[in-house]
């Protein structure tokens, strides 16, 4: 069950799907991340990408014409 073949397929199904980004935070603060996610029942991925989309969403209602793209590079719900 589930050997390197399987993991490389996951790879090669990651890397065509998605894009990844690599964060730097404060000493100290992926401890206080991953709390917060664990309580509010989410990974850490999750969390991070929910944070993303809502502060986007945020800036997007205050920033002249929907933002600098003029609203229309918003992510889709």
């Amino acid at each position: 069950m589930g050997g390197k073949a399987s993991a490389a397929s996951k790879n090669a199904w990651n890397a065509r799907n998605y894009d990844r980004i690599n964060l730097i935070v404060k000493k100290g603060q992926k401890q206080v991340i991953q709390q917060h996610a664990e309580k509010t029942g989410e990974s850490v991925n999750g969390f991070i990408n929910r944070a993303i989309e809502e502060a986007m969403q945020r800036d997007q209602q205050q920033l002249p014409n929907g933002g600098p793209d003029g609203g229309q590079n918003a992510a889709e719900e």
